[in-house]
């Protein structure tokens, strides 16, 4: 009986400390609790549910940033879209038509290669360490195997070199297709990763 006292009082003050103390240590302990929950649970049950292995990445990058609005950015952008035969019109169709900014998290979904379109955004592995998140301008098929040629919008070019070739992207590369866009809330990523890699440095 008194064993079982002893054990109340004890979670109850852990309780508190979790939830109701305001101190550094509370804060702490918080912040590992979240990042263990969001990392063991939460994201590997959207993962179930979204039929991929990263169903949210963070946008590290300004590859897919449009400066300005669809018109103006078509203005100067849309030349290299035209020598690929997609016309304004097809791209104004497409989803996220006016891209996404560094900082935005992506909601993806799993997606069979087959059901992959232009246009579409996809994220996709290479040798570089963060998947890729980019804009597919073709889709063909070799054989058994689907293959994709994308693009960022803010680039001038398909990126080709020995870490990414982004002209033949084949299906097991594909991780997901972006399908939700929550704007800014990947900086919380994007700063963390930097403080880690500030303290590294020292």
């Amino acid at each position: 009986m008194k064993k079982n006292k002893n054990i109340k009082k004890t979670l109850k003050r852990l309780w508190w400390f979790i939830w109701e103390s305001n101190s550094i240590g509370s804060w702490i302990v918080n912040i590992i609790l979240a990042f263990v929950l969001i990392k063991f649970i939460v994201y590997p049950s959207l993962g179930f549910v979204l039929q991929t292995s990263y169903p949210i990445v963070a946008v590290v990058s300004s590859s897919m940033e449009h400066t300005s609005d669809f018109d103006g950015w078509w203005g100067s952008s849309g030349g290299w879209y035209s020598n690929q035969a997609i016309t304004k019109e097809e791209f104004m169709s497409f989803p996220l038509k006016n891209g996404f900014n560094k900082g935005d998290i992506m909601v993806l979904k799993g997606k069979k290669p087959a059901d992959i379109k232009e246009g579409d955004v996809i994220v996709f592995k290479s040798k570089r360490p963060d998947p890729i998140i980019h804009r597919v301008i073709k889709t063909w098929k070799e054989e058994d195997t689907y293959y994709f040629h994308t693009k960022g919008d803010n680039n001038a070019d398909s990126i080709k070199n020995t870490l990414l070739d982004e002209t033949k992207i084949s299906q097991e590369q594909l991780i997901g297709k972006a399908v939700v866009r929550i704007p800014l809330l990947g900086y919380i990523k994007i700063w963390f990763v930097e403080l880690i890699q500030l303290f590294i440095k020292r």
